[in-house]
């Protein structure tokens, strides 16, 4: 049977209980939005495939609970992601805030370089807003990362958001596979290098003994 994406990668989701990355989730894999569901159970995931470039991309995005009880489960698949959205919601200052944490448990407890991005859900509660747009997108400069706002209720930068976050692991991914070949690349040179040295250092007659 026909492989039928070119990449798989892991794409993970954080933030604090309650601020919508479930809904997010099922509004981008499902296309369905329901303020019934509750909050999640140490970690879930959903599976999608995009098209990036001409390159199909198979992204199965793990959505963590923020809940304090859950967190040694979660941070356990902080390696094996490849990017990572950061949630708050724009009616809770307090979540915002939390972003630094969050943000600093990634740099705890991964090695790898990870693609980021930042997003403040529920930009259609205007009255109840408790953070603004340009407080978003300054918290996102400061850590060198792309913002969006986003409603999943009606559907407001969803697929915009995890998109380019596909987009920028793809990315990332061509650039280390382009430097690993440049390496190889360099190595074979200096190999072959050596050897034509080798081949071509004159072998001077043996002087036999004399004894």
């Amino acid at each position: 049977m026909a492989k039928q994406y070119d990449f798989l990668f892991r794409l993970l989701m954080l933030g604090d209980s309650g601020v919508g990355k479930t809904c997010m989730l099922r509004r981008f894999t499902e296309s369905d939005f329901d303020t019934t569901h509750i909050s999640t159970i140490g970690i879930d995931f959903k599976m999608k495939t995009l098209e990036v470039d001409g390159t199909k991309v198979r992204v199965q995005i793990w959505d963590t609970a923020g809940q304090e009880r859950y967190q040694t489960i979660t941070k356990q698949y902080y390696r094996r992601a490849q990017g990572v959205i950061f949630v708050y919601d724009v009616t809770d200052k307090l979540s915002f805030k939390h972003i630094a944490k969050w943000v600093s448990d990634v740099d705890e407890y991964t090695t790898q370089k990870m693609e980021t991005i930042l997003v403040g859900n529920k930009c259609d509660d205007s009255l109840r807003r408790e953070v603004s747009k340009n407080q978003g997108t300054k918290l996102a400069g400061s850590y060198g990362m792309e913002f969006f706002e986003t409603s999943a209720s009606k559907n407001i930068n969803i697929s915009e958001s995890f998109e380019r976050l596909t987009e920028l692991v793809l990315q990332a991914h061509k650039r280390d596979v382009d430097n690993l070949l440049g390496s190889l690349d360099s190595y074979l040179d200096k190999a072959g290098l050596e050897e034509v040295k080798e081949s071509t250092v004159p072998h001077l007659p043996q002087r036999s003994c004399a004894c």
